[in-house]
């Protein structure tokens, strides 16, 4: 089975964002979307520390210390974008004006269920961050992720174990052996990587997956 690269992940995610899509990309793994985004498509990338317009990262040499995005990772501005008050981006992200966010996740359920801040372990350094106020806000949560843990268990679940983000937030995960669509008629598997077969998909996840409708 030929899993996916992050940088694969990325632009596999960039593929499904429309043209004029207003997008949160989440600390981690999910900020490399932004460079996968195609110049020719105008697509508008915000940040919860209060930036509208950001661009892909800039080169070597040619960091800003003042522009950076909610992980504290430089960026770029592209022409027309603005910066303003956290407050004002809290207001934009809760108000419903996203299209799109993109997380990462320690879980997601089969139902769009999604568990990011913690893994409930005592010794965990909770980090909630604008998570909550996303998952509620944008009108598509997408999670990219490893499908499986580094001790081989699934991260798609059919009931999430860890504490919650969001109920029922979810549409759509990207892992690194496949794309699958959630929600209420359960997890369904949108494409595969080559090498990988639905029974393989099922006894990775220990989910009835079916397949999606066009896939």
């Amino acid at each position: 089975m030929n899993r996916l690269s992050r940088q694969q992940m990325a632009a596999r995610v960039a593929r499904d964002i429309p043209e004029g899509a207003y997008v949160n990309l989440g600390i981690g793994l999910p900020t490399t979307v932004a460079n996968f985004l195609p110049a020719d498509k105008e697509i508008f990338l915000q940040s919860e520390n209060g930036l509208l317009g950001m661009g892909p990262a800039p080169a070597t040499g040619e960091e800003d210390p003042d522009l950076i995005n909610a992980g504290k990772q430089p960026v770029t501005l592209l022409q027309g974008g603005c910066y303003f008050h956290h407050a004002d981006s809290f207001a934009m992200m809760r108000g419903g004006h996203l299209d799109i966010c993109v997380l990462g996740a320690f879980q997601v359920s089969a139902h769009g269920d999604l568990a990011n801040w913690s893994t409930g372990a005592p010794d965990a350094i909770p980090a909630v961050g604008g998570a909550m106020d996303l998952a509620i806000g944008a009108k598509q949560v997408f999670v990219m992720m490893d499908l499986l843990t580094k001790q081989g268990e699934s991260k798609l679940v059919a009931e999430c174990s860890y504490p919650l983000t969001g109920l029922r937030c979810v549409s759509r995960v990207y892992t690194d052996v496949g794309v699958f669509d959630v929600g209420a008629d359960g997890a369904r598997v949108v494409e595969m990587v080559d090498g990988a077969s639905l029974e393989m998909l099922r006894e990775l996840t220990g989910l009835p997956l079916q397949l999606a409708e066009g896939a």
